[in-house]
């Protein structure tokens, strides 16, 4: 499908969230300057390693609720670099005729592209090459895998705290809003976000490392994470600390080690869901 679009040359002069962020779960994918500012923050912030892989933890949570709820398509904006279990193989888990589609900006991202794209036989698994912030494009390009009439699970995953609000020429509500208009009623949006309430000036150093390295870095509150479900329908247990989020096992260990200064939530989009073919 878009696995083999042209990208812009991957720039080593500075650092990239999504190498960090490969950096913290102990990826291979990541250049010298990525490590340094990875350690840097880490420094300061000694739960980003933590944070990072309850994120992925708190990904599949999410998605295996969702798929046992009956979703079968599933949306993954700012995907990262691949680290097993990926999104399609939790879903396709759950029911393997589930079709996922994958979109990230970053050309690492998508010279890794074909790692992402062995999926199930019953089901499929797609990548498009584009920028969360072209809403238009990328709901385009994702429609050519994807049935916009029928349930989407809409993954934002340790993204938004990456987008600025209208004042920092982003618009992240209205960018999130706009995704979530063009789903059908039953869709879900899957998201977490970096907060300051947790953690205040540990993370208030994180950010200040993050944009001294170009990166521009947006922790928000519980309020203003809240704001993105506006409309929405938020499954149990709510917004939540990140491994609160119906918590196994070893988030529950993860939990004891300590706070780690993220919010969680999920949340289905409310109209009657047309029945599954």
């Amino acid at each position: 499908m878009t696995g083999s679009d042209a990208a812009p040359q991957i720039d080593t002069s500075r650092p990239h969230p999504a190498r960090v962020y490969d950096w913290w779960l102990g990826g291979k994918d990541n250049y010298p300057v990525d490590e340094e500012l990875a350690r840097r923050i880490l420094a300061l912030d000694n739960t980003a390693v933590r944070g990072a892989r309850a994120n992925r933890r708190f990904m599949h949570r999410a998605v295996r609720t969702v798929a046992e709820a009956g979703i079968r398509q599933f949306l993954d904006i700012g995907t990262g670099i691949p680290t097993e279990p990926n999104l399609h193989q939790v879903a396709q888990g759950v029911a393997p005729e589930a079709r996922v589609v994958y979109a990230d900006n970053d050309p690492i991202v998508l010279r890794h592209a074909q790692a992402l794209l062995h999926g199930s036989a019953e089901g499929s698994t797609d990548y498009v090459h584009a920028d969360v912030r072209d809403v238009g494009t990328l709901l385009a390009r994702a429609e050519e895998s994807l049935d916009f009439t029928r349930p989407v699970a809409l993954s934002l995953v340790a993204l938004t705290h990456y987008l600025g609000d209208e004042a920092d020429g982003d618009d992240v509500y209205g960018m999130v809003g706009s995704y979530v208009a063009a789903l059908a009623p039953g869709s879900c949006l899957i998201l977490s976000q970096v907060t300051p309430d947790l953690n205040p000036e540990a993370v208030a150093k994180a950010a200040g490392a993050f944009r001294a390295g170009g990166t521009p870095f947006h922790p928000r509150s519980i309020t203003e994470f809240r704001r993105f479900f506006d409309g929405l329908e938020l499954l149990g247990p709510g917004v939540i600390p990140v491994t609160g989020w119906r918590p196994e096992a070893e988030d529950v260990a993860v939990q004891a080690e300590g706070v780690v200064p993220v919010y969680a939530g999920v949340a289905r989009k409310p109209g009657p869901a047309l029945p599954r073919p």
